[in-house]
C-alpha cells in the first residue's frame, strides 16, 4: 500500500478498512492473564461478531478501533481506557461491590453490573491511542486469523517479495506455536540470568573504585513476548528451485503454481497438526499466466482448502473459466452502481435460476452462444416462441434435405442456434459477435418484461 494508491477524485486523505470475525473464542485474555470473554467487555455487535476498523494514511495505520454495542452510560464508559486506579477509584465513590482490586476485567465487569441502565449504543473504540488499550489490542490480536495475500501483479527480482511473503507467514505461524514460545521463553530466561550476572560482577568493580556511584545496576530486559523473533528469519528466507536456481527465474505460470500450492500444503501441515490459529488467504486473479487445465485444477485445490478447518481462502477473478469451476453460494459480485460500491450474494436473474453462463454476462459482458441457448431454451420452454419471434425481421437460412438445398427464413436468433448447432451444415455464413450480443440482449429485454407482466 503505498500514498499513491489513494483515490485522486477524494479530498479526504484518510481512508479506512473494515473486517467482521465470526467463530471467535469463547475466552480471551485482555488484561492481567485473567480469562473473560468479548461479549462480557462488550466488545461484539448484534450478530455476536468482532469488527475491526483500521484508518490509514497512505500506507501508515493511524488508529485502529473496535466497533461494538457497548456502554455509553457516563458513570460506566469508556472503561477498557482506564488504569487500574482509575477503575478502584470509580469503585471506591460509588461504593461498587467487587471481588478484586487487583484485576482491570474484574472491576470493569463490576462497574457495569452496577449500573441500571448501560445505555447500550455502537461505538468507536479506539484500542491503539494508549499503553492500556495498546495491551488490549495486542492481547485480542492473538486470536484474529492470519492473513496472506498473494497478488496478480508481483515484483521481479532476485529477492523477489511475492516468493518471500509465503514463507514469512510459515515462520511468524510457527513462532505461535506454544512449543516453540516455551523454548523462546526459556532462551530469553537464560539470557536474562547471564545479563544480571554481568550487570552484578559490574556493580562490584564500580564499588571498588568508587560505591558513592551507584547502589544498584539493572538491566532493562524486554519479555519473550515482546521480542521480535521471528524477524531473525523473515529478513533473510527465500526459495530456490533445482540447482539453487531462483524462483523469480522461472516462468511466472511455473511461480504462480509453486507459490499457490505452498498454500496448500501449509494448510494441510496445519491441519495435521491441529493447528487452531486461523488463516485467511487472499488471492488475486488466480488465472494469470495459467494453462485452461491448470485454471480449473486450481479452483478445485482452492476449494478443498477452503474446507480445512477456520481456513478462508477469497479470490477476485476475470476469468469465466474460474466461475464456472465455484459453486454459486461461494460467488459474490462486485459492482459500482451511482457511484456505490456494492458487494452482493448471487441472485436467480432473468433466467429464474442461478446460471454461471448468465453470472459471467453480468460480470464480464461475456458473449457466450451457451447462454443465447439457456435463454432460447427458457422461452422455448414457457411457450413464448411465437411471440418472441412476431414481428421480427427475417435472415435467409439455407439448409438441406433429401440431397436439395433449400431456402427458408429465420430471425436472427433462430439463426444463431441453427447455425451454432449444425456446423456440418455449411451453407450459411458465420453470425458475428455483434449479431450474437444483438440476440442476447432481444431476448433478456423480452424475459424482462413477460416478467413484469406476469407479477
Amino acid at each position: 500500500m503505498e500514498k499513491t494508491d489513494l483515490c485522486v477524485d477524494s479530498n479526504d486523505k484518510d481512508f479506512e478498512i473494515s473486517v467482521e470475525f465470526g467463530d471467535l473464542p469463547q475466552n480471551v485474555v485482555l488484561d492481567s492473564q485473567y480469562q473473560t470473554s468479548l461479549e462480557e467487555e462488550y466488545l461484539l455487535n448484534d450478530r455476536h461478531n468482532l469488527v475491526v476498523n483500521k484508518v490509514f494514511n497512505g500506507s501508515k495505520c493511524t488508529g485502529t478501533f473496535i466497533n461494538a454495542k457497548h456502554p455509553t452510560n457516563p458513570l460506566c464508559s469508556d472503561l477498557h481506557s482506564k488504569k487500574k486506579s482509575e477503575l478502584q477509584k470509580i469503585i471506591k465513590e460509588h461504593n461498587i461491590a467487587c471481588d478484586n482490586l487487583n484485576v482491570n476485567a474484574v472491576m470493569r465487569t463490576s462497574i457495569w453490573n452496577h449500573c441500571d441502565d448501560l445505555q447500550l449504543d455502537y461505538i468507536s473504540i479506539d484500542v491503539n491511542s494508549g499503553d492500556d488499550t495498546k495491551h488490549i489490542w495486542e492481547s485480542l490480536s492473538k486470536t484474529l486469523p492470519s492473513y496472506s495475500l498473494f497478488r496478480s501483479d508481483r515484483p521481479n527480482s532476485d529477492n523477489d517479495k511475492e516468493v518471500q511473503d509465503p514463507l514469512k507467514i510459515a515462520v511468524n505461524q510457527f513462532f505461535q506455536e506454544a512449543s516453540i514460545q516455551d523454548t523462546l521463553k526459556s532462551v530469553a530466561e537464560l539470557v536474562e540470568s547471564k545479563l544480571r550476572e554481568v550487570s552484578e560482577r559490574t556493580l562490584d568493580k564500580l564499588r571498588e573504585m568508587d560505591s558513592s556511584i551507584a547502589d544498584s545496576l539493572n538491566p532493562v530486559i524486554p519479555t519473550s513476548e515482546s521480542l521480535k523473533w521471528a524477524d531473525v528469519f523473515t529478513k533473510s528466507v527465500s526459495i530456490t528451485s533445482d540447482d539453487n536456481i531462483p524462483i523469480n527465474k522461472r516462468g511466472s505460470g511455473v511461480k504462480r503454481l509453486i507459490l499457490l500450492n505452498f498454500f496448500r500444503a501449509e494448510a494441510e501441515r496445519r491441519l495435521e497438526q491441529g493447528d487452531s490459529t486461523g488463516i485467511i488467504y487472499a488471492i488475486e486473479e488466480p488465472e494469470t499466466s495459467q494453462h485452461f487445465a491448470n485454471q480449473k485444477i486450481l479452483v478445485k485445490a482452492f476449494q478443498d482448502l477452503s474446507k480445512a478447518p477456520i481456513t478462508q481462502v477469497i479470490l477476485t477473478t476475470h476469468s469465466g473459466i474460474i466461475v464456472k469451476e465455484l459453486d454459486c453460494d461461494d460467488i459474490r459480485l462486485v459492482s459500482c452502481e451511482s457511484g456505490k460500491k456494492t458487494i452482493q450474494p448471487i441472485k436467480p436473474g432473468v433466467l429464474g435460476y442461478t446460471s454461471l453462463n448468465e453470472i459471467n454476462y453480468i460480470a464480464f459482458n461475456e458473449i457466450t452462444e451457451e447462454y443465447h441457448d439457456e435463454l432460447y431454451g427458457y422461452i422455448e420452454s414457457n411457450h413464448w416462441l411465437t411471440e418472441y419471434e412476431s414481428g421480427k425481421p427475417q435472415m435467409k437460412y439455407i439448409f438441406e434435405k433429401d440431397g436439395k438445398t433449400k431456402e427458408s427464413s429465420r430471425t436472427l436468433t433462430h439463426y444463431i442456434r441453427d447455425v451454432h448447432h449444425h456446423p456440418e451444415n455449411t451453407n450459411n455464413a458465420k453470425y458475428t459477435m455483434e449479431q450474437l450480443a444483438t440476440s442476447l440482449k432481444d431476448m433478456i429485454t423480452f424475459i424482462e418484461s413477460k416478467r413484469r407482466i406476469n407479477i
